[in-house]
């Protein structure tokens, strides 16, 4: 690590969110100014600074200083404190002001006015209230670079600073210092591990009961992004016990206080008797409040059909100008005398015409139908399938982005008779909680989706929990139709549905142009990038007139690895996009006309997790981008560029909900964890006109045989074979 020291003579680039800063340096020695860049809050001009980094060259601006911690310096000579009093940095101090303060105190002018505002308030023109102020200012000024120097110490990111202070002010390192395992619970993205690293490096006095509170909440949440709603006992001792060294007892006398102080609850398990399961106190009350409205709802009978049924029926087939089966007539005619239904089907088997049919035959009947799906793309797939307006779960319930909080529940319903859920497989528990909170009781509701396809990224196994509950009426849809029957694709997806290998064709020089389903047998890592990277730019173009960008999406298990989706982003924009006009920020390198993804939801710029859209414009300064998504603009600046990836390779999960011309797929042995069957068939039912996977045999053969992904723990199952129709 290289030290350098100086003044900062201009700051180019600031965010005030997360404090990354582009800066100048005059450097003390030698005498030369050069860029730096890192986090760096309540830093101003004039200031004296002492970084410590590297040097790295950036592809566009050239050479500059990457730091890694920052300490802000204070001036000793009198030239010095007149210089630091002008810079800006304490608002109300002009050169006039800066004299008369030194020449009142001279070199002790820092620790006249860091002791208060009273003596300073003597000095002529400035009074007590402009005195206050510049107090004020101080205090918070050298609280953020004590906690800077503080997190620095403790080898914690500096980013996380702005956070900090935003929660504790002034006395945030002393409000740390006393309780490190705060940060845990309530600075996002600072978990157990680093909080108690905090309390390690400091030499804090530990107090068991609380780290161990602590070690229990955090292993709680872990367990939601692992898609649990709760983890048994038994597991949770194991855990606290492998990971922390801390004993059963203390582990049962720190559960047994979280649950009286109501963070967590534990819960008997119907189907284990001798298990408890413990929660974190919101997944709990999501997932009995899951079982609760569904129960009440079921108790109330369905709304009577005004209409013959085969009335109906007939004129369901005349607007929309189709034949129902008998499976589908059947459907439709149960599913009407049903309060809540679930529908559930592979590709070809009708659930869109299905749901055309319902949404229609409910408006003839004069009911008020809403479409709705987890995810923009979904929403907006469900819109042009259907012919109706659909929305996001989160938009239909007015999420407020701010707040954090849903506009639509209990008592203010959305206002709807019948309400159709599409790709139900994506809603976790706690959507799907605050979605049937919303709802009215005397609402209908019929979900739709795969089974067979990925559980959601969130936490719980909803759609498996309803169909297995056995008191949740199910539609299971069988019949693939003529039309989908001559579809290798759907073919493909049902055989490996069912572990069965796919019928595939090889693709070379000579290869049929006609067909749909595609195996390339590459055995090394190597070999399967650089034949992806081709069919990208140049096979599947030539042969099928395929957008290389706009109609070709790569889905890999993984992000990390040479198929990843990190490396072939990079390998498949440089080889697609020759633009030189980019946008550089952390690790993300941006070019008009790159596909990129979003990654959270944005509800202020109604951009959704998953959404793709292609770069338009870079404005010259290389601090905003705007991304064309579905010919909508949405300007990001410099700092929001982190919600945003290269989406020319993106991962299975990401794909749910969407369709594509053409997905490519590698399989390898070194994605082995992720091999699984029902990511390979969630990969293949992406693709509308052509798939082709590029890997090894073996790979596909492991992916397969793996039928058995992770099991998450979910109560909801077991709350759902409670109820009683």
């Amino acid at each position: 690590m290289i030290s350098l020291q100086g003044i900062l003579s201009h700051i180019t680039f600031h965010n005030p969110q997360n404090h990354f800063t582009i800066a100048r340096l005059k450097t003390d020695s030698p005498k030369t100014t050069v860029t730096i860049t890192g986090c760096l809050p309540e830093a101003g001009v004039g200031e004296s600074i002492k970084i410590t980094g590297d040097w790295t060259t950036h592809p566009r601006y050239g050479q500059q200083f990457k730091f890694e911690t920052a300490e802000i310096l204070l001036p000793s000579t009198l030239s010095g404190i007149r210089a630091y009093l002008t810079s800006g940095i304490l608002k109300g101090i002009g050169p006039s002001t800066a004299a008369r303060i030194i020449d009142a105190f001279g070199e002790d002018t820092f620790s006249v006015i860091a002791e208060g505002p009273d003596r300073l308030a003597l000095v002529s023109g400035i009074g007590a209230k402009k005195a206050a102020a510049i107090h004020a200012q101080w205090q918070t000024h050298h609280a953020m670079t004590s906690l800077m120097k503080f997190l620095q110490e403790n080898k914690v990111n500096t980013s996380f600073a702005g956070k900090i202070f935003k929660a504790y002010g002034s006395e945030a390192v002393d409000i740390i210092r006393q309780s490190p395992y705060c940060l845990a619970n309530d600075i996002p993205g600072i978990g157990f591990v680093i909080a108690d690293r905090i309390a390690v490096n400091s030499g804090i006095e530990m107090n068991l009961g609380e780290r161990t509170q602590a070690c229990i909440i955090n292993l709680l949440r872990e367990a939601l992004n692992d898609g649990h709603t709760f983890l048994p006992e038994t597991d949770l001792l194991e855990k606290v016990n492998r990971i922390f060294d801390i004993d059963a007892e203390t582990t049962r006398q720190a559960i047994e206080f979280l649950g009286q102080t109501g963070e967590i609850v534990a819960s008997s398990r119907r189907n284990e008797p001798d298990s408890v399961a413990i929660y974190l106190k919101t997944m709990y009350q999501a997932e009995n409040s899951i079982a609760v409205r569904l129960r009440t709802m079921l108790s109330i009978p369905a709304d009577p059909v005004t209409l013959p049924i085969e009335e109906l029926l007939s004129e369901v087939e005349s607007r929309l100008i189709l034949c129902l089966s008998e499976e589908q007539r059947s459907v439709l005619e149960t599913s009407i005398t049903c309060r809540i239904s679930v529908i559930t089907g592979g590709p070809g088997t009708g659930k869109t015409t299905l749901i055309k049919s319902i949404t229609r035959m409910n408006r003839i009947l004069g009911r008020q139908v809403c479409l709705a799906a987890p995810t923009g793309r979904a929403a907006r797939r469900l819109a042009e399938v259907t012919g109706h307006k659909a929305h996001t779960i989160h938009k239909l319930l007015e999420y407020n982005f701010e707040e954090q909080s849903f506009g639509k529940d209990q008592d203010d319903p959305i206002d709807a008779d019948v309400v159709i859920v599409d790709e139900v497989s994506m809603v976790d528990t706690l959507l799907m909680h605050h979605l049937l909170c919303a709802i009215p009781l005397r609402a209908t509701i019929i979900m739709v989706g795969d089974a067979h396809q990925l559980p959601p990224v969130g936490p719980g196994t909803l759609l498996e929990d309803m169909i297995n509950s056995g008191n949740i009426p199910v539609f299971y849809l069988n019949t693939i139709f003529r039309q989908a029957q001559s579809s290798p694709i759907i073919v493909n997806a049902h055989r490996v549905r069912q572990g069965e290998l796919p019928q595939l064709n090889g693709m070379n020089d000579a290869f049929d142009a006609t067909a749909e389903f595609y195996f390339i047998e590459e055995l090394t890592p190597e070999t399967v990038v650089n034949t992806i990277v081709d069919l990208c730019a140049r096979k599947l173009p030539d042969v099928f007139g395929l957008h290389p960008i706009e109609d070709i999406q790569v889905l890999t298990p993984m992000h990390k690895g040479l198929a990843g989706t990190i490396n072939l982003n990079r390998l498949i924009q440089s080889e697609l996009n020759a633009e030189t006009g980019s946008l550089s920020h952390n690790d993300n390198r941006f070019k008009i006309g790159d596909k990129v993804m979003h990654l959270k939801n944005n509800y202020q710029k109604e951009v959704f997790n998953g959404d793709i859209g292609i770069i338009s414009s870079i404005d010259k300064a290389g601090e905003v981008l705007n991304v064309n998504y579905y010919g909508r603009n949405v300007e990001y600046t410099m700092d929001e560029t982190d919600e945003l990836a290269l989406g020319y390779a993106i991962s299975v999960h990401k794909s749910q909900g969407s369709e594509y011309p053409a997905v490519i797929l590698p399989l390898i042995t070194q994605h082995y964890i992720m091999l699984q069957r029902n990511l390979l068939y969630t990969a293949i039912t992406r693709a509308q006109r052509h798939v082709v996977i590029v890997g090894s045999k073996k790979a596909l053969s492991i992916a397969l045989k793996n039928n058995t992904p992770q099991m998450r723990c979910s109560g909801l199952a077991d709350r759902l074979k409670s109820l009683s129709r």
